[in-house]
């Protein structure tokens, strides 16, 4: 998938934001378009299609949690977080609803510019050979991002499935933490320990719903490894 394929939706009440936005994202090359309240930001995901969305908390009509939970029914797009409030249970709240990274405002163009390659990058809008991993019950089909547990697709955010491919790819061995956060936000990465916990916990979740919640295993103050259920 090329940029010029790649559509970008931003959801803010600024305007002068979403225009300043538009332009970073345009000069790189990505489809842009906008909208400023949650009600139609919903309408559109569902219409459009959008690869990525740019998603302000603090919206009119509907919040950006509440467009987070709406979205998360019926698609597994990424979504960015925008917010004004630096409080970590927001974060935490964010990324359990399934968000894949967030932003606190003020922030540069630039930065934001580089979260979203970063999150495309994960979510596959690249060329990639076919491919697939198996671990027990679990299939990754990584060309396609999909993932199948006893043969049903099971939904999962780019950022989870990143987690369970990098997991599979060295089954049975132990991931530090540290590998687990550069390797899906990238080298330096400012994320949290909290941030990495919430994605797991997430993940954990759509596991246990197929009966298989015990394949991850955490190991105090080393890191994460996938494990064989009997």
């Amino acid at each position: 998938m090329t940029a010029q394929s790649v559509k970008i939706l931003i959801v803010d009440d600024d305007p002068g934001l979403r225009n300043v936005l538009t332009v970073a994202l345009e000069r790189e090359g990505y489809g842009v378009q906008t909208t400023a309240n949650g009600r139609d930001a919903v309408t559109h995901v569902f219409r459009e299609a959008p690869d990525l969305i740019v998603l302000d908390i603090g919206l009119p009509h509907l919040d950006g949690f509440a467009v987070c939970r709406e979205v998360r029914t019926r698609s597994e797009v990424p979504i960015l977080f925008l917010t004004a409030r630096e409080d970590e249970i927001d974060k935490v709240l964010g990324f359990e609803m399934g968000a894949d990274d967030y932003v606190t405002k003020p922030f540069s163009p630039r930065e934001l510019v580089a979260r979203v390659k970063a999150i495309l990058k994960r979510s596959g809008n690249d060329t990639q050979p076919a491919q697939h991993l198996t671990f027990g019950s679990i299939t990754l089909g990584i060309a396609e991002k999909r993932c199948s547990v006893d043969g049903q697709p099971l939904a999962l955010t780019a950022t989870e499935f990143k987690m369970i491919e990098l997991l599979m790819k060295s089954p049975g061995a132990l991931v530090s933490r540290v590998s687990l956060i550069e390797a899906i936000w990238g080298p330096n990465s400012l994320v949290s320990d909290r941030t990495l916990d919430s994605h797991l916990r997430n993940l954990r979740k759509k596991l246990t719903s197929q009966g298989h919640g015990r394949l991850i295993e955490t190991v105090h103050g080393q890191g994460v490894r996938l494990v064989a259920t009997t």
